[in-house]
């Protein structure tokens, strides 16, 4: 993977979504997941956890799940299936987006024959303060592009 870092950024490649498959990493209670990347490492993260991840045709979480701290923003981008928080079941697909606060216990799965691909990024719950724009800072310069 290829990465770039300067004073003020990290940036990595990490390939085409599609190509998901070939990511793993070793989760506690389910052994070795393919189709997940997590980003923390690879970019320096401080202040957020960002995973991409596909999940293939048939496949699901095999359990439910909560946080302690962090609330989860579930943005898919690909295929069709289905989240399940608390007793609710809902259908995801492209375009859906779910977030589930800490206490929410949560599981998904791919119920259609096409990789089911997300983003999933997570934080402290609470610690956003204000909204995008007002956190901004106007710079007095002009943008040159090379």
């Amino acid at each position: 993977m290829n990465t770039t870092e300067g004073k003020n950024f990290s940036a990595a490649d990490t390939g085409a979504l599609r190509d998901l498959p070939q990511h793993s990493y070793r989760h506690p209670r389910a052994g070795e997941v393919r189709g997940k990347l997590f980003l923390k490492g690879v970019l320096g993260l401080t202040s957020m956890e960002v995973s991409l991840g596909v999940m293939p045709p048939g496949a699901g979480l095999p359990f439910l799940h909560k946080h302690r701290e962090h609330e989860e923003l579930y943005i898919f981008v690909g295929g069709k299936g289905q989240f399940q928080v608390d007793d609710q079941v809902l259908a995801v697909g492209e375009g859906t987006v779910i977030r589930v606060a800490p206490d929410g216990e949560r599981c998904w799965r791919n119920n259609s024959t096409e990789p089911l691909t997300y983003i999933c990024v997570q934080a402290a719950a609470g610690t956003v303060r204000g909204d995008a724009t007002s956190d901004g800072i106007g710079v007095k310069r002009p943008v040159v592009w090379p």
